[in-house]
């Protein structure tokens, strides 16, 4: 693969040598925040109209908040049961009798809140909570760990399919989004787990990328390359979001990591999001930034505030470049655009934390797993 930045901003070596610590801060910053902005958006989670986070948080979200009963653009109740996507007949299983995967193979005992209208996504959550995705992505760091680092697609599949089945549950979810169902449905009617991704309209999706990082930063700081590190984390996401573009977006996202987890104080952090946002999205973040007067003119305005790469990618670099060295107001403002903002929120919070090795630890000390995530992430990334 070619490497986006060129030889001046790339370390393609396997041993990082003497930036190894700093790295490793880098590293673990990056993964805090993740988990940072996910239970943050949370309440929020999938809020079209920014007023009506005003309307149930005035002044908007700036702590943990639990999951609201009213969710005012939820349409839950509009998704399949049985497979991705909306609405559609019961699929049958082998015995020819009808299927639901949401409450009989994944989320159990959680059906009967799907059909109920305004249902919030995350019920009963509490405040601090992490999301699905997120405790997807504790499933992929504790494969991580016990491989020293290195990624064993097959232990991340026996784990989530673990996770994602296990009763009582493992996490306090009610939803799960299209392509786990649909992941779901095609391994319960018979497929081998890594040729059970299934293509919706909702596929090339940013909440695809959010497990990739932990798969990149384990890995470099285990000693691997650049360009073998890229390929896992495609046929990673290949998994689950098999999308050409997606893809392509993916090899800039770690392309980035890596710039950002070997940079020096020569390097200018806003330099490297200009390079990415014109090679990987074709537009100028810099200009943007310096002639939008709100946010909301750039996300929910210019790009979507939903979960489609299109939109959400370049929405992220433009909330990156604008509040580089301030972390935590990025992440409050990325919370407080609403639409996908947990799986935008996430990709933000990891290049974030890895470009100036600051996790928002107010927050992180506030998740209501935080030593568990603590001891997750620790044993990733340390384990060399």
């Amino acid at each position: 693969m070619e490497y986006p930045f060129g030889s001046n901003h790339v370390n393609t070596r396997d041993n990082l040598g003497p930036l190894a610590p700093l790295a490793r801060q880098r590293a673990q910053a990056g993964l805090r925040n993740l988990f940072v902005a996910d239970a943050l958006a949370m309440p929020v989670h999938w809020y079209y109209n920014p007023m009506d986070i005003e309307r149930q948080f005035p002044g908007g979200i700036r702590k943990f908040e639990a999951a609201p009963e009213f969710h005012p653009s939820s349409i839950m109740s509009l998704h399949s049961t049985s497979q991705g996507g909306r609405s559609a007949v019961a699929r049958g299983n082998r015995h020819g009798k009808p299927r639901k995967i949401v409450g009989e193979v994944i989320l159990k005992g959680r059906e009967k809140f799907w059909g109920v209208a305004n249902t919030h996504y995350h019920h009963g959550m509490q405040a601090g909570s992490n999301t699905l995705n997120a405790h997807c992505v504790r499933a992929l760091l504790r494969t991580l760990a016990v491989s020293r680092g290195v990624y064993d697609r097959d232990a991340f599949l026996n784990a989530y399919i673990k996770l994602m089945t296990a009763d009582p549950a493992q996490h306090p979810d009610t939803y799960a989004e299209s392509y786990h169902r649909g992941f779901f449905a095609n391994l319960d009617a018979g497929n081998a787990p890594h040729r059970c991704a299934a293509v919706t309209h909702d596929t090339p999706s940013i909440g695809g990328l959010v497990s990739t990082a932990a798969i990149y930063l384990a890995g470099r700081l285990a000693g691997q390359s650049v360009d073998s590190l890229q390929q896992q984390c495609v046929d990673h996401l290949y998994l689950t979001h098999p999308d050409e573009v997606l893809a392509g977006v993916c090899v800039h996202y770690t392309a980035l990591l890596e710039a950002l987890l070997i940079r020096d104080d020569s390097t200018s952090v806003r330099e490297l999001l200009v390079t990415t946002s014109r090679l990987s999205a074709n537009f100028r973040v810099a200009e943007l930034a310096a002639k939008s007067r709100d946010d909301r003119e750039v996300i929910g305005g210019l790009f979507s505030s939903a979960c489609y790469i299109d939109g959400a990618w370049p929405g992220l670099l433009y909330l990156a470049y604008k509040y580089v060295d301030q972390p935590e107001t990025a992440l409050i403002a990325n919370t407080n655009l609403g639409g996908d903002n947990c799986h935008r929120g996430a990709v933000l919070g990891v290049l974030l934390g890895v470009a100036n090795a600051v996790s928002v630890d107010n927050l992180y000390n506030a998740l209501l797993d935080k030593e568990q995530i603590d001891s997750e992430i620790t044993a990733a990334l340390f384990a060399n």
